[in-house]
């Protein structure tokens, strides 16, 4: 088992995003992504959903429609103990330099610190949680940069 902070940064690379922030809720079952202008589609005559990810207040936005085929629509419990119908899509997070699958909600998530929650689903496959650590796999993989840039150097 891999030991994670309450926060940390991953990267999405089928999401175009790198160091994103993220914040690991065990009180939370499914992992979610601030999106906005969620919209159902259809292209040649197959559904899709189109999304944006993150807004202007977040410095790695750049306001691309991103198109996805596979996706599910899911009841899911907010944080206020609401149910809301989301769409989850499937995509790649990678973090202590390994690439996991995992599903995420397209949620609105403008009011929060953190665009990206990791929830239990994703987290129970391998990752134990110590709350008073943070960044560990960032720091890592920072570590493993600076450590490779000195080889080169030397």
């Amino acid at each position: 088992m891999i030991v994670i902070g309450r926060s940390d940064k991953a990267d999405f690379p089928e999401l175009k995003l790198r160091n994103i922030n993220i914040k690991v809720d065990t009180g939370a079952y499914t992992s979610s992504i601030h999106s906005h202008e969620i919209e159902e589609v259809e292209i040649n005559g197959e559904k899709h959903i189109e999304f944006k990810l993150l807004d202007p207040s977040y410095t790695k936005y750049k306001d691309k429609i991103f198109k996805v085929k596979n996706y599910k629509e899911k009841a899911v419990k907010s944080s206020f103990g609401n149910i809301e119908q989301r769409f989850i899509i499937e995509t790649k997070i990678v973090i202590f330099d390994q690439e996991h699958p995992i599903e995420l909600s397209l949620s609105e998530r403008s009011d929060m610190k953190f665009p990206i929650l990791i929830g239990r689903k994703f987290l129970k496959k391998e990752f134990i949680v110590d709350t008073s650590l943070k960044n560990i796999s960032y720091k890592l993989k920072r570590e493993k940069m600076k450590n490779k840039q000195n080889s080169i150097n030397d």
